[in-house]
């Protein structure tokens, strides 16, 4: 770990998506780089986990827009394609509403006549949906791809064409209320709300674009799971010089006067660096890593009454045999609203929950033994700002999981089936993860909370550090947490080349003959 003076030497704090996306371009530009990642695995929450011989990942279970990825790789002069194999998802999911499924695909004429079939009436607003959607979304893109960090970012020309599309002042579930006359078409087309954590009836009408991205530009599965995107970074890095260390955890950054000297590890060891790049979850750096009453922005008390994203409890299940389930699945709650207003404004757990099934055995061999499935369930939950006793009621919750499972017809007999399972909840996101309150997707995306307004990519409080993930702008989820590495790669880029112009001006003889 040693330090080499002719470069400049920066130390990432977390081996997830953002840590390992802002670290792979900083090796490729040469700058000498050092990740350290607390667990034995990279990826942060959506690295892989192992029960026995089943392979899960651990959380995000597909990628949306490769083409934000590939350019990551072809930056680092790799391709995404030749590191990792990428299969679509066609359909992209299956909804589930009782006894009706919908299976919307990329294909505009056979999800429209699915529409037609299912949901009379609509299929021309799903046009127009997609229409409308197209042309915000090349308005709002770049917006996420540059920083916001003062009040004058607002008013750029970018800022100003998007401004009558970005609906920020409205919500997710009106604005689809617009082209949908069917609730459950409308909840098809809302619940990618629950990718930011929120409700969508709470969720600002920006968001839309996330189910349009979907139908635009597809669902990917990486075979071995999208973990394996985070090992071929990890691998990228380590060819182009950087180093990874994982079982290794930042204890403190080191300061001298509000500027980042360093870190102070776990295991006492202090490594110097220039720059500090922090991928840990934001309430949890900002409570653990800075030396009590340094931070003024973002004390404790500051942090304990922002909004935060809503919590997951999971079940990785490897069961003997194939499973009769597509690659993933949404089960809706029968009384949806209710089930979604419970987890987010009352903050308790639902009797009838909502569930995501992840089923990639079925188009993936390499995740589990052969002949047999690893299955991932995800359960919306409050965080840990909620009632629920984790400990308590652990055994309950996990009951009602497998209860809900075990009424989806192909799933009836799961119990009997199980060879290997662990379940997680928030407080095991919090205590196991560093996952601050347990809130799986970071901070909320409130008004109060997006673009300004959210943690600065150039970190306000102490100089020569900067954030990258889901805390930081542009906000939760893949794409925009890759986005996040690219702007704060830049803006290390742009200081470095102006504290180098101010010191070529001050070294620059006069015509005096004197330095000036």
């Amino acid at each position: 770990m040693g330090q080499t003076k002719e470069r400049t030497s920066v130390a990432v704090i977390g081996a997830g998506p953002g840590g390992l996306a802002a670290a792979m371009l900083l090796s490729a530009k040469g700058y000498e780089v050092n990740v350290f990642e607390k667990q034995p695995v990279v990826g942060g929450r959506s690295g892989q986990l192992q029960l026995g011989d089943y392979r899960f990942d651990r959380g995000a279970t597909f990628l949306m827009m490769p083409q934000i990825l590939e350019e990551l790789f072809a930056a680092a002069g790799r391709s995404l394609y030749e590191e990792v194999e990428m299969k679509e998802l066609t359909p992209l999911y299956a909804l589930n509403f009782g006894d009706v499924t919908f299976t919307p695909s990329r294909d505009v004429e056979a999800t429209s006549a699915q529409i037609a079939k299912l949901f009379p009436g609509n299929e021309e607003g799903y046009r127009r949906f997609m229409a409308d959607e197209e042309d915000k979304f090349e308005r709002v893109m770049p917006l996420l791809r540059r920083p916001f960090q003062t009040p004058g970012d607002y008013m750029k020309k970018d800022v100003l064409r998007a401004l009558p599309r970005l609906h920020a002042a409205d919500t997710v579930y009106n604005r689809l209320s617009r082209y949908f006359t069917d609730e459950r078409l409308r909840l098809s087309f809302t619940f990618q709300a629950k990718y930011l954590g929120m409700s969508p009836w709470e969720c600002p009408g920006t968001f839309t674009i996330l189910s349009f991205i979907e139908h635009k530009y597809g669902l990917y599965h990486p075979t071995g799971g999208v973990n394996q995107v985070f090992t071929a970074m990890a691998r990228v890095i380590e060819q182009l010089g950087g180093n990874i260390h994982t079982s290794c955890g930042v204890k403190q950054i080191l300061t001298k006067n509000r500027k980042a000297t360093g870190v102070l590890l776990e295991n006492g060891e202090q490594i110097e660096a220039d720059h500090i790049f922090i991928n840990a979850d934001f309430g949890t750096a900002m409570t653990q890593l800075f030396e009590p009453g340094l931070l003024r922005k973002y004390t404790p008390q500051k942090l304990e009454k922002k909004r935060y994203s809503l919590s997951t409890a999971m079940l990785y299940l490897g069961v003997d045999g194939p499973i009769d389930l597509p690659h993933h699945s949404v089960y809706f709650a029968d009384e949806y609203r209710r089930n979604v207003d419970e987890i987010t404004k009352h903050k308790i757990c639902s009797a009838d929950p909502s569930l995501y099934v992840h089923n990639p055995s079925v188009i993936d061999p390499t995740l589990a033994p052969a002949g047999k499935s690893s299955l991932y369930t995800l359960m919306p939950v409050p965080n840990l700002t909620g009632s629920t006793d984790w400990v308590k009621q652990r055994e309950s919750m996990q009951e009602l999981m497998m209860n809900r499972l075990q009424k989806i017809p192909a799933l009836s007999n799961l119990s009997s089936r199980i060879e290997e399972a662990m379940f997680f909840t928030p407080l095991d996101w919090q205590n196991e993860l560093d996952v601050y309150k347990g809130a799986t997707f970071n901070l909320a995306h409130n008004l109060g909370q997006m673009m300004a307004m959210r943690p600065h990519n150039r970190f306000e409080e102490v100089d020569h550090v900067w954030l990258v993930g889901g805390g930081t702008h542009p906000g939760s989820g893949l794409p925009t947490i890759f986005e996040s590495a690219q702007i704060s790669v830049k803006l290390l880029e742009e200081e470095e080349s102006r504290q180098r112009s101010k010191k070529q001006h001050v070294s620059r003889p006069s015509r005096s003959g004197r330095t000036v």
